[in-house]
């Protein structure tokens, strides 16, 4: 064996070894996601390399509702979950079984958010406006979901009785689509990004946005209490990659031009395009990305978390005794990642 054969298996021999240690330095997490524009900063972390840049590995879980996720992490079953607050992901958290770390989406006027749609049959016999409601069947997920809260909003700001609305609980998104379609409800609350295509396919009229209703910062990036007390550095890496994801989805998807119209540019297209491949994985790239666009939600650039707005949804769990008297958002909430 000659010197160059020699030297050319120990250079090959040297990157393999480079490339095993690399691969070994990575830190695998796992993330329970929905398939929401909402979650568009975790989707451009992932796309632009910057949870790999500090040296995480994610895997992905894609689930149907927001408390499936909340049950994974208290669970174990992931590490991470990016989703709403509910009545349910509190009860676990006061049990110790989660902590909030950063903000995902949110309500705010002016910015696309969930929607209050009727099914044909209710807007055609009248339900055209947030109050009429009262007296309609209306599909969440589950008791003590966002949409329930939502419609606590809607219920308090009209000046009536949550009482009056008959929820119907279905389990999942698929199933309070489907339920709206069919007429078996006269209404749902859902995000833009599923429930502007409904609109404009004619199969539900829009009521209201529910960012006209109130603001409300209604998702949050879930962590295991495990691996916050044991690997405090992979949670720091992790928000600060999700945060730069979020900078970027600002950038790109919150501006609008002199009209108010959502500006659609060459940057904007980029990130939703990267944005859909997870929200329309089954799209044309074109269309899914014009999706995304035109249903970006606000989302807090920084990952800012709204302590005073936590307790405000704890409050008013409570009230409808849904969430134990004893849950302090302040147990929970570490505001040392993302402030």
């Amino acid at each position: 064996m000659n010197r160059r054969t020699v030297l050319a298996g120990f250079a090959a021999g040297s990157v393999a070894l480079l490339i095993a240690s690399s691969a070994a330095a990575a830190d695998k997490v796992s993330v329970g996601v929905l398939r929401f524009v909402s979650s568009g900063g975790l989707y451009l972390g992932v796309e632009r390399g910057y949870f790999a840049a500090e040296g995480l590995e994610l895997e992905l879980k894609f689930f149907q509702a927001a408390q499936p996720i909340a049950v994974a992490i208290a669970s174990g079953d992931a590490d991470f979950g990016l989703t709403g607050i509910t009545a349910g992901s509190l009860n676990l958290a006061g049990k110790g079984g989660l902590e909030i770390v950063a903000s995902q989406g949110a309500e705010k006027k002016g910015f696309a958010g969930n929607q209050l749609i009727a099914s044909n049959d209710a807007f055609a016999k009248g339900l055209d406006k947030p109050e009429k409601v009262a007296g309609a069947s209306v599909a969440i997920t589950q008791v003590g979901s966002t949409f329930h809260y939502q419609l606590g909003q809607i219920a308090e700001a009209k000046g009536f009785d949550l009482a009056k609305i008959t929820m119907k609980p279905v389990q999942s998104l698929p199933n309070m689509i489907a339920a709206v379609k069919t007429n078996q409800v006269d209404a749902t609350i859902l995000p833009s990004h599923i429930a502007g295509p409904m609109i404009a396919r004619g199969e539900a009229k829009l009521v209201s946005p529910m960012s006209d209703i109130a603001d409300y910062q209604y998702g949050a990036l879930f962590a295991s209490p495990k691996l916050v007390a044991e690997k405090r550095d992979v949670v720091a890496r992790f928000v600060r990659a999700y945060k730069k994801g979020l900078a970027d989805y600002g950038a790109a998807l919150l501006r609008s031009d002199a009209s108010g119209d959502r500006v659609a540019d060459d940057k904007a297209k980029e990130a939703a395009a990267q944005i859909a491949k997870y929200v329309y994985p089954s799209d044309p790239a074109d269309q899914g990305a014009a999706k995304v666009i035109a249903s970006a939600p606000y989302c807090d650039p920084t990952g800012k978390l709204d302590l005073a707005g936590i307790e405000k949804q704890i409050a008013w769990y409570k009230s409808e005794k849904l969430v134990d008297e004893n849950v302090d958002a302040k147990a929970f909430v570490d505001l040392g990642f993302a402030e």
